[in-house]
């Protein structure tokens, strides 16, 4: 990571205090990802219900997002930051105190607010803190928190909760909330200039996020959350509906290792060659993970599945990231992310009580049937409508096109 030679000594030390604050918040958030659905469950939860809560979660990003990204534009970075990893301390304990389905929504729901603060803040310090020519680099190596903390936490929770139990768990995750929230506050980070330059700017909601710059990307991102959903959901479940032999865990824990990986590389190499084809590889390469869950009967498969879906994610989410900010003033860069990452947020909640309901007749296998569906089809969408014509968008989400949107890097 010699890039982060290029930093002054103040910015380099705040980039990895902000980098260990993000290890912390995905290893709290990790360690309930396996075995949640299955406390829902043990609890006496229907398939419906267990989609309803796990989709709350999403609901509550959905509610929180238009906020953290308001407040993220005019009070600062720093406070939003903070927010997301107080929700990340508090949410496990609300689990471990009730067994009831709607106090466990409500729960879930405020969950939210942790990641729709943190990631919004997290994404937007990281772009405010890095030279444009390096961006897709810089963003590449900090998303690295991501993986390292899912490929540590689900790993952790699995076996936690097959030795210890629920309670353990959700003490681990809270614990971990808490450290991370004592060490954010060591960041000291500058606030960009925040107010429009033009009254052009001034724009509301629906403009913004239906605006030609961001369409397609929000829309890209509906329907990989929509895929993410079912898998995030259901996978625990139909592992253990197909009869494999296999902690779920594991499964996260392929994904996180194919995901760390990915990352090294395609920041730095979007930077150079564009980040349309990239995109565009991710894309597929979640596609093709669903279609391969969808006929996964084997310990082997669903392995391999999550590296494809490790891969996939970790090309398409951070080059987005890369994009957006590319499409973006810093004015306007956390009501930008909030609101396209919203997209992704309501594809969450969508596919949690809605395909929870189909699984009922269908069975899992099923809902990754049509998952594969949704996810080849964000794959058309992209390539054929990211940018002003067909012709454009063909060059830049298939070879080295420029991006017709982006803001001149100064």
């Amino acid at each position: 990571m010699k890039i982060f030679s290029i930093f002054e000594p103040a910015t380099r030390q705040n980039l990895l205090l902000l980098f260990a604050v993000g290890l912390l918040f995905w290893a709290s958030l990790a360690t309930l990802l396996p075995t949640l659905p299955l406390y829902i469950r043990d609890i006496g939860g229907a398939t419906y219900q267990i989609g309803i809560v796990m989709g709350a979660f999403a609901v509550g990003l959905l509610l929180f997002r238009p906020w953290v990204g308001h407040l993220a534009d005019h009070r600062g970075r720093r406070l939003v930051l903070l927010i997301g990893l107080t929700a990340a301390a508090i949410a496990p304990i609300g689990y471990l105190l009730t067994q009831s389905i709607p106090l466990l929504i409500a729960v879930r729901a405020f969950h939210g607010l942790s990641i729709a603060a943190f990631t919004t803040a997290y994404s937007t310090l990281t772009v405010d803190l890095s030279p444009p020519a390096n961006r897709g680099e810089v963003i590449g190596y900090m998303s690295l928190v991501n993986p390292i903390g899912v490929a540590i936490g689900p790993a952790i929770g699995g076996f936690l909760q097959a030795w210890a139990g629920y309670t353990p768990l959700f003490l681990l995750s809270a614990g971990l909330g808490i450290v991370g929230l004592v060490s954010g506050l060591g960041l000291r980070t500058p606030t960009p200039a925040m107010e429009p330059t033009t009254e052009a700017d001034r724009t509301s909601f629906w403009q913004l996020v239906f605006s030609p710059r961001l369409r397609t990307p929000a829309l890209a991102l509906l329907l990989v959350g929509l895929a993410f959903g079912v898998l995030s959901t259901f996978v625990p479940l139909f592992i253990q509906e197909a009869g494999v032999s296999l902690n779920a865990g594991l499964f996260y824990t392929a994904a996180a290792l194919a995901s760390f990986s990915v990352r090294l590389l395609t920041g730095r190499a979007s930077d150079r060659y564009g980040r349309g084809r990239f995109i565009t590889l991710g894309l597929l390469l979640y596609a093709l993970t669903m279609l391969l869950l969808w006929s996964a009967q084997s310990a082997s498969a669903f392995l391999l599945a999550g590296l494809l879906e490790g891969s996939g994610i970790g090309i398409f989410l951070p080059l987005m990231i890369a994009l957006l900010a590319d499409r973006s003033e810093a004015h306007e860069r956390g009501r930008v992310f909030s609101l396209c990452v919203a997209g992704f947020d309501l594809g969450i909640a969508i596919a949690g009580p809605a395909l929870g309901f189909l699984a009922e007749s269908i069975g899992y296998r099923g809902v990754f049937g049509l998952a594969s569906a949704l996810a080849f089809l964000s794959v058309i969408i992209f390539v054929t409508q990211c940018s002003k014509t067909l012709s454009h968008s063909l060059q830049f989400a298939l070879g080295n096109g420029r991006d017709w949107y982006a803001f001149p890097r100064s």
